[in-house]
């Protein structure tokens, strides 16, 4: 697998391709990841049994918080890699990883998998502010074309990202395939914990979200419906758990609102134990993101029994599509408002949600949606096993 981002850089992309990876570790399978070099001392997560890679690369200026291979670390990587036996190479991101892996594929005559994870439309404006929306979209477009040309195959999270793509020309290939949820990592988590470890009193009315502090996943949004909602609940606190580029936006607009006493900002939480504490310390899961091919966020509320108030838009309209645990509002803070507020007021409604969402996770369970992926990667490896590549049908 090749990816332009991996931990110790917290985002869905490098959640999902951690998910990913242990699967097929567990499923007998061998793996290897390249990513970037984040320097020394970046803290990563014990990624037992999987071989990572990194190769040097350079900060990127309108975007410090990743990181750009560097071009001769590509080129030598290419070489060394070429020599081993592959069966299928999957690429998660469109950059230095995409061009790496389509010259790799040449070399070794291997199917060349990638998966769709982010819709860069939407994205890619708020990264280049300088240029015309219309300019950076088109732009978009025209390199989704070109990248997903260039492959065998396209994995894509979710039926609406089909249908961008379907709308940008692209041809490949796909199935449609989430990363799915390992669903023991969201069996525990103690709110009541995570309530007494940081001051926050057993019945004030708490909403969580968890998400990387960037414009696109419109957080300034769910602080707007925070202030038409503390009228009535004058105690409430909104916990917000991440980081990124938005993060000083974000806090001075807490003030503007006059909310420093219902908002707090935690940063990036281990994941291992007080993320999901973080979870079951709020009363319900808010989101609002436009943007998501997946929504990988609000698979780990429900499987934490965590109620969610949502909008459904792209990937998170599938999630949600007949979910018992979530109430789904439009885009509209008096709409959004009032789904919360209703929430809030109303205990049997919390605990009837709360009961469904582990349930409706279940249907998310990355076992399943990975065997789809080897199923994938078994009939595109055997349709070039005359070109003398070894066929993945069968645990190595």
């Amino acid at each position: 697998m090749l990816s332009d981002v991996y931990f110790p850089r917290v985002n869905g992309v490098s959640t999902s391709i951690r998910t990913f990876a242990r699967s097929l570790l567990r499923m007998g399978h061998r793996v290897t990841l390249v990513a970037p070099d984040y320097g020394d001392g970046a803290a990563v997560p014990d990624d037992s049994g999987l071989e990572v890679i990194r190769l040097p690369s350079r900060v990127i200026f309108f975007d410090p918080e990743d990181r750009l291979i560097r071009s001769r670390a590509m080129r030598q990587a290419v070489d060394r890699l070429a020599s081993r036996p592959w069966d299928v190479i999957h690429v998660h991101t469109p950059f230095r990883a995409h061009t790496l892996g389509v010259r790799l594929a040449r070399r070794t005559g291997c199917p060349l998998v990638e998966t769709y994870h982010t819709y860069f439309e939407e994205y890619v404006g708020h990264y280049l502010p300088w240029l015309p929306t219309a300019i950076t979209r088109r732009l978009a477009r025209t390199a989704s074309r070109r990248l997903c040309h260039e492959v065998d195959h396209l994995i894509v999270p979710s039926v609406e990202m089909v249908g961008v793509l379907a709308r940008y020309g692209i041809r490949t290939p796909h199935s449609v395939i989430p990363t799915g949820l390992e669903l023991a990592e969201f069996a525990g988590g103690d709110g009541a914990r995570f309530r007494r470890r940081h001051g926050i009193d057993p019945g004030r009315p708490t909403l969580v979200t968890v998400s990387r502090l960037a414009v696109e996943k419109n957080i300034g949004f769910l602080l707007e419906v925070v202030a038409r909602l503390v009228g009535e609940f004058p105690t409430l606190l909104f916990l917000i758990a991440g980081e990124g580029p938005d993060a000083p936006r974000l806090r001075a607009r807490v003030e503007q609102l006059g909310l420093r006493a219902n908002v707090r900002f935690f940063g990036n939480l281990n994941r291992e134990r007080e993320l999901l504490d973080a979870y079951r310390a709020g009363d319900a899961f808010v989101f609002a993101s436009p943007t998501e091919t997946q929504g990988l966020v609000l698979l780990e509320a429900m499987a934490l029994g965590v109620p969610i108030v949502s909008t459904a838009v792209m990937g998170t309209a599938t999630v949600l599509a007949g979910t018992g645990s979530a109430l789904v509002s439009e885009e509209d803070v008096d709409a959004f408002a009032d789904c919360v507020a209703r929430m809030l007021r109303n205990p049997e409604l919390r605990a009837s949600l709360s009961e469904a969402g582990p349930r409706d996770a279940r249907r998310w369970s990355t076992e399943a949606l990975m065997g789809q992926v080897v199923a994938l990667y078994g009939g595109l490896a055997d349709a070039t096993d005359g070109a003398g590549i070894p066929a993945l049908d069968h645990p190595r």
